[in-house]
């Protein structure tokens, strides 16, 4: 009985696991049926959520070159180290590594990550070098990720640092140029699709959702080989009479552009770390000053134009000084009677004070005004300012004697430059640009005739010859034309016997002027202060060199005999 039974079991179990057998296969038939076609989208849903990603593709920023296309500022890519804090503190172990890369401590580093536990993206270290990239990439941390971004670099440097401005660490202008055509600069970013693996590092493109769209470039009117000699001198100049500061511009007048641009002191826009703010400052178009007597000629100009002077007018200016309303006007001494130019020559306050008063302050308001004091010269320079021009009718006598001679008013010096521009391209105003614009004239507005423009360089010229205040200014080959001036600077509580601003501007050639230059020194030391000692070397070794450079002809050789092979070659050079 017992052998009958063990025989009817052993089939029954063997058909029990064959069919369970059957069924477990037929299920796992029918799951992998249901999951790779049935249910085949849902599941693909889910997987490219955990490893698919729509990522930002940078898009570079455009390139600022100067006039010939030499690189002022460009961007360069480089890779930002990102976490996502949840997934990197699960595995606290590897904080040190990474800590010590990022050269902060552990326990920096895990606060940083606690503190941002929630979000999916922190950056931990911008813009950093291939080197440490490389580095971070070898330790293979979960939630630890790389990404592209671009850099701006300004090869100039501190050269053209006040001019070019820079951006932020994303690559947003900050100031100067770069902050002004921002719009214009700022590339668009793309997006693509990749498959990313456990790490978060993309091993697979998939799709290109949009291409990204670099910026433009901005072609400047800068003259990189000018820029730089420019800033050479006036930085060896503030440095020599241990000056607070100084300023220069150089423009083209006939088509405004403006060639050079340069202010001390500087820094260096590829390291601002510790620098002060106050540096950022571009003293040449934010910063106002009194002109003194560089102010001067548009006083005669006022004068010319009202029909009560002529070129050749005599004005007594004996015994050296005016006194108005208990205050006196004087000047460096006794000049007696002098015509115009000779009021410019000397550069005498009595004269030009009794020329304002004669013809009154609207017409002198008027001459100003049109010249562009007291307005922004339309660069679009951020942070330009006005300068101060008050309304001719608060003008007390006083005020108006004063402003005759450069006192009593504010400019800047792309202002001033901007002025004498007028007088350089025959009474033609143009609108200055720093901006390549090409070089045909650009059309102006007439604020001044042609014969007074004409006269008045002639007067300016003789300010640099013998008899001047201004000899230093002279360079060999170019007739010169300039106006020096040397200020007071004004403090609460009037002006300051001991600190001074000297200035020189001017242009040459005289006789076809390609350039105009307007140099400020603020505040020199070592003994000399008057802008014939201190301002016009360096408008006389920064235009020589310019008119070099530009390949712009002399405009006064001498005589030569052509058996002089010296003279020759010298004048040759030169030009």
């Amino acid at each position: 009985m017992k052998k009958k039974q063990n025989k009817s079991v052993y089939p029954f179990r063997r058909k029990f696991i064959l069919l369970s057998f059957a069924a477990f296969s037929a299920l796992l038939v029918w799951r992998a049926v249901y999951l790779h076609v049935i249910n085949k989208d849902f599941l693909q849903d889910h997987g490219d959520a955990r490893s698919v990603r729509v990522v930002s593709i940078p898009a570079h920023r455009g390139m600022i070159t100067d006039r010939n296309n030499e690189p002022l500022a460009i961007s360069t890519p480089v890779d930002s180290i990102w976490a996502i804090p949840r997934q990197v503190l699960e595995y606290p172990e590897q904080l040190p590594k990474l800590a010590n890369l990022l050269d902060i401590s552990s326990d920096q580093l895990y606060e940083m990550l606690s503190d941002r536990i929630d979000r999916e993206f922190v950056y931990l270290k911008r813009h950093i070098s291939p080197n440490l990239a490389k580095q971070v990439s070898d330790l293979e941390i979960y939630g630890i990720n790389l990404q592209q971004e671009f850099k701006r670099y300004y090869p100039s440097g501190e050269i053209t640092a006040h001019l070019v401005g820079f951006t932020n660490v994303d690559d947003t202008g900050q100031e100067g140029l770069e902050l002004a055509y921002d719009h214009w600069l700022q590339g668009k970013a793309g997006k693509k699709r990749v498959l990313k693996d456990r790490l978060g590092r993309s091993v697979r493109d998939i799709e290109s959702i949009e291409k990204p769209s670099p910026g433009k470039d901005l072609v400047l009117s800068i003259d990189r080989r000018v820029q730089y000699l420019a800033y050479r001198e006036l930085a060896a100049a503030v440095e020599f009479y241990q000056a607070k500061s100084g300023s220069l511009v150089v423009i083209d007048p006939v088509n405004g552009e403006v060639v050079a641009l340069v202010a001390q002191p500087s820094y260096n826009p590829n390291n601002r770390a510790g620098l002060k703010s106050e540096n950022f400052r571009n003293r040449a178009i934010t910063d106002v000053f009194e002109p003194g007597s560089t102010l001067k000629p548009f006083t005669i100009a006022a004068g010319l134009e009202s029909g009560l002077y002529e070129k050749d007018t005599l004005i007594q200016t004996s015994p050296g000084y005016l006194r108005i309303s208990n205050h006196v006007i004087s000047d460096m001494s006794n000049y007696g009677i002098l015509d115009l130019t000779g009021i410019i020559q000397k550069s005498s306050n009595v004269g030009s004070g009794k020329i304002g008063l004669a013809i009154g302050p609207e017409a002198l308001w008027a001459t100003l005004r049109s010249v562009g004091f007291g307005e922004q010269t339309g660069t679009g320079f951020p942070g330009e300012s006005h300068g101060l021009l008050s309304s001719y009718t608060n003008w007390t006598e006083l005020d108006l004697a004063s402003i005759a001679f450069g006192h009593g008013m504010a400019v800047t010096t792309l202002q001033l430059a901007q002025a004498y521009s007028v007088i350089a391209s025959d009474g033609i105003l143009r609108p200055l640009s720093f901006l390549k614009v090409g070089d045909e004239a650009i059309p102006g507005q007439r604020v001044m005739s042609s014969e007074i423009a004409t006269t008045l360089r002639g007067m300016l010229e003789t300010v640099v010859q013998p008899g001047g205040t201004g000899q230093r200014a002279n360079i060999p080959f170019y007739r010169v034309a300039g106006k020096t001036g040397t200020a007071h600077k004004s403090s609460s509580e009037g002006y300051a016997e001991d600190k001074y601003l000297s200035l020189f501007t001017g242009f040459a050639p005289a006789t076809n002027p390609r350039l105009v230059m307007a140099v400020i020194i603020d505040e020199p030391q070592s003994g000399e202060h008057y802008g014939g000692q201190v301002a016009a070397p360096v408008f006389s070794k920064v235009i020589q060199g310019a008119l070099r450079i530009l390949d712009i002809p002399p405009d006064d050789l001498p005589e030569l005999n052509t058996n002089d092979q010296s003279v020759s070659k010298q004048a040759g050079t030169t030009g």
